[in-house]
């Protein structure tokens, strides 16, 4: 298992490489403000980083109860990804819409376009954050 201060520093480094592009891709490719996607993105950090860290905590003990172990196969880690974008879309979606002016229809196309980013990305990331730092345990 992970220890309180890996799982900060994962969460951490996850939300600000991904407040960064993602602030600059939306502002760019949509034409918005940066600023208004700015802090839309920030309130949005904030709420994934708690979501994040406790989602990861249960997901890895419902892993070790049923497995014995916490590794990740690719199709178990696609699993995860995808249920915790669902969770994270049921908090995100009304706030979107409301801090933008758009329509629950325009935030749910805007809000997918995010999930397919942090889908890739967050199988990337943490793909590349086990390398550079793996689980004690399962150092050669």
């Amino acid at each position: 298992m992970r220890t309180t201060f890996d799982r900060l520093r994962h969460t951490i480094g996850f939300e600000v490489f991904g407040l960064i592009i993602l602030t600059l891709g939306i502002s760019q490719l949509m034409s918005m403000d940066m600023k208004k996607i700015g802090v839309l993105a920030i309130a949005f950090s904030l709420i994934a980083m708690g979501w994040n860290y406790y989602y990861n905590i249960l997901f890895d003990r419902f892993m070790l109860k049923k497995t014995g172990c916490v590794h990740k196969t690719t199709l178990v880690r696609v699993l995860h990804a995808l249920i915790f974008e669902l969770g994270l879309l049921t908090i995100s979606l009304p706030i979107m819409a409301w801090w933008l002016n758009i329509s629950l229809i325009s935030a749910f196309a805007l809000d997918m376009g995010i999930v397919v980013f942090y889908l890739v990305y967050a199988f990337v990331y943490n793909l590349v954050y086990d390398y550079v730092f793996p689980i004690p345990s399962e150092k050669a």
